[in-house]
């Protein structure tokens, strides 16, 4: 049972009258074609039923190398970008404690993220950070040749085994990559360092309840357990058997697809939880790089409410009608912070005074969804219980799942990304990069 609700009510009046009814056929052949593999793509949807085949034995090794992380590592660095990055730190600062940065915990690893970019400045600062620091890294790459994750490994693997010696260093720097090929996988064999795989079947995008997302989770001392028992829920609430109305999936991927037929081509995740801004950022990966292709695809934005309200409410309440927006709600916080009186009420805010701070945030969701709904804009509300493990598990397999669906039903291959690799060859042609002579020679006639 699914602890998910999916109320569409504020997106479906904004369709013709029965036009979600339409798309049930179109849903279920769609989910059909993933269930039987008949979809493009079709050689990536190991993640389809990857929560259901998660043995307690798999769980049981990851947690094993995530306490040898944490119980000689100062700080542990995340290496990889895009998918192998996204999904980690979407749960990391959901659950974690905003501020641990600054605590100083001895008992808890600093846990941080590299190789999504090539910033100088970010890696020359992160080095000086690691500077007598005991650190280990996470190489996540199933190549092993993606510039920036590629980059900044090479960077913190010849710093890692300056500080820590290179016996020492073989213990805490973990691969998780292709089983059998790849640069990644050579370097990992050769050095001895412990690895996990990434399934050949699962793209980067779908891979958080893989070793890519669970063990930098299970290193910031969250329970992967409950969150694979989350999507296992998700998973079986979603499965082909689920009839179309119970289905929240199913009922996502229809109503965000008849809104694009009805014009509204850009999709905005809201939230009120500063923590899920990282979900909103691995939602867009996962939703733009799936659906983005051919011509097509709605277009995913975020906005971090009440916070954007003050830059992108304007335009969201007044501007082109062209967006919708889904919000994501946690029904109950995990800490209470109650609003103080004050004699002179100097702010005028003494009307709140001992309410709930989250009490005040409610209304303000509440108000903004309806205001924005009164204003054209449609509204899908996705709530879950409160931020953990299991009910993060549950969104981020609804997520996937839905995705999947949403791709087919849009007519495209959600599994693959040909217009990522448009800008590597450009770069690695101006870069001098052997084999990219007559790229580098097309665009030094451009220039």
């Amino acid at each position: 049972m699914s602890n998910l609700k999916l109320d569409i009510t504020n997106a479906a009046c904004f369709l013709k009258a029965g036009m979600i009814e339409t798309f049930e056929p179109k849903v279920r052949a769609a989910q059909e074609a993933l269930e039987n593999g008949t979809c493009p793509g079709n050689d990536f949807l190991g993640w389809l039923h990857l929560p259901s085949s998660i043995t307690d034995e798999f769980i049981s090794d990851i947690e094993k190398t995530a306490r040898v992380l944490r119980e000689n590592c100062e700080a542990i660095v995340v290496a990889g970008i895009g998918g192998s990055y996204l999904g980690a730190k979407a749960v990391i600062e959901a659950l974690g404690n905003s501020f641990a940065w600054l605590m100083n915990d001895r008992n808890a690893p600093t846990i941080l993220f590299a190789g999504n970019n090539i910033g100088e400045d970010y890696l020359f600062e992160l080095t000086e950070y690691l500077k007598g620091k005991r650190f280990g890294v996470i190489n996540i790459s199933k190549s092993g040749t993606t510039t920036e994750t590629a980059l900044t490994f090479r960077l913190l693997k010849k710093q890692c085994e300056s500080q820590m010696g290179k016996e020492t260093a073989r213990k805490v720097i973990i691969a998780i990559t292709d089983e059998k090929k790849g640069a990644a996988r050579i370097c990992a064999d050769k050095e001895g360092y412990k690895s996990f795989v990434i399934p050949d079947n699962v793209g980067g995008r779908f891979s958080v309840l893989t070793p890519v997302g669970l063990l930098p989770i299970a290193c910031a001392g969250f329970d992967i357990k409950a969150l694979v028992k989350g999507a296992q829920e998700m998973e079986a609430a979603c499965g082909k058997n689920i009839p179309f109305a119970d289905n929240p999936a199913a009922q996502y991927a229809a109503v965000r697809n008849g809104l694009y037929e009805s014009g509204k081509k850009i999709e905005i995740m809201v939230n009120f939880q500063p923590k899920l801004h990282f979900m909103s950022e691995w939602w867009k990966q996962l939703y733009g790089e799936s659906e983005g292709k051919d011509g097509k695809g709605i277009f995913p934005a975020s906005c971090d409410f009440t916070t954007d309200l003050h830059s992108m409410g304007q335009w969201i309440q007044e501007g082109e009608r062209s967006i919708f927006e889904t919000v994501i709600s946690i029904e109950e916080p995990n800490k209470k912070l109650m609003f103080p009186t004050d004699k002179e009420n100097l702010d005028g805010l003494n009307f709140l005074a001992g309410k709930r701070i989250d009490e005040v945030n409610k209304m303000a969701e509440l108000g903004t969804r309806l205001a924005h709904v009164d204003g054209g804009v449609p509204n899908i509300h996705i709530s879950i219980p409160r931020l953990n493990e299991q009910y993060l598990g549950e969104l981020i397999y609804f997520f996937e799942i839905a995705c999947g669906i949403s791709g087919n039903v849009l007519g495209v291959n959600p599994f693959n990304q040909p217009g990522v690799e448009a800008y590597k060859k450009n770069m690695f042609a101006l870069l001098g990069k052997p084999g990219y002579e007559k790229e580098a020679e097309e665009i030094r006639k451009r220039r």
